[in-house]
């Protein structure tokens, strides 16, 4: 089953008599609240989803920023946004997917099948001349049931120790990772092991995903192959997700680590690597 959708494919299941349920998930570092620019245009029947409330919850620091939430609140919010068992969903956002791919991530974790991401997001649907439209979007509550682990997680403990065995992908910016800069969390630098792949560069300038030979390149280029286990994280556990998708197009069968360096950089008994090496 392809996790990537066009626009020109998505215009056409939305005026089939099965329409997926589509899913508007613009977050930014930046500006978490994406809610203004939805409701000034955003695709038709597209329902908003609040990233910071809905597709994680919010505890001790010790938890990381972005922890998963509890499965009953997701499913809660799920219903909320008219979802029904059995039903097909598109999520999209307007940066590239990078925060669209959580809620692909974390959907899928909890049991649904059939989730894809509009490639090229928002821009993709603008570009190809398809329409609009403004305001909110209210559907009738759903009646989906969500149960996690449907996909592979990691703890601290076992981001700790994968890359004795596998590989550790960091998909945070390079000065991040090198630690030359850390803007959020209390320490700079990166998880002893880890190696860089910076989630802007799973898609090209037109912020569609890269070929699957492409990325497979990309990541065996990192040491990632189909024997070992392979997992990434990134500040909090959201653009991770994009890196999981793009090694999912690639063929391999990645593990998130939804913690991420908020969590790790949170308990000073952890130690932290910074320049370019591993």
């Amino acid at each position: 089953m392809s996790i990537l959708v066009t626009a020109d494919q998505l215009a056409a299941e939305l005026a089939s008599d099965q329409p997926p349920r589509v899913l508007d998930v613009r977050w930014r570092l930046d500006r978490p609240d994406g809610r203004d620019e939805y409701l000034a245009g955003h695709i038709p029947g597209a329902v908003y989803v609040d990233l910071d409330h809905e597709l994680a919850r919010h505890g001790a620091p010790e938890d990381g920023r972005h922890p998963l939430p509890p499965v009953e609140d997701l499913q809660r919010a799920a219903r909320g946004w008219g979802l029904r068992n059995g039903e097909r969903v598109v999520v999209y956002d307007d940066l590239k997917n990078l925060s669209s791919a959580r809620a692909w991530w974390l959907l899928r974790h909890a049991g649904v099948d059939d989730v894809r991401l509009l490639d090229g997001s928002l821009r993709a649907w603008t570009n190809a001349g398809h329409a609009l439209e403004e305001g909110p979007v209210d559907p009738e509550p759903g009646d989906v049931e969500l149960t996690y682990g449907s996909l592979p997680v990691l703890t601290i403990d076992d981001a700790a120790a994968l890359p004795e065995e596998g590989v550790l992908l960091d998909a945070r910016a390079p000065e991040r990772y090198r630690g030359e800069t850390e803007p959020i969390d209390p320490r700079a630098g990166h998880i002893p092991g880890a190696r860089n792949a910076p989630a802007p560069g799973n898609v090209g300038p037109d912020g569609r995903f890269l070929p699957a030979d492409e990325l497979r390149a990309r990541f065996a280029a990192l040491g990632v192959t189909d024997e070992a286990a392979v997992g990434a994280y990134c500040g909090s556990g959201v653009t991770a997700a994009h890196d999981i998708v793009a090694l999912t197009i690639a063929g391999f069968a990645p593990a998130l680590y939804p913690g991420s360096w908020s969590q790790w950089s949170n308990h000073p008994d952890r130690p932290v690597a910074v320049g370019d090496a591993p």
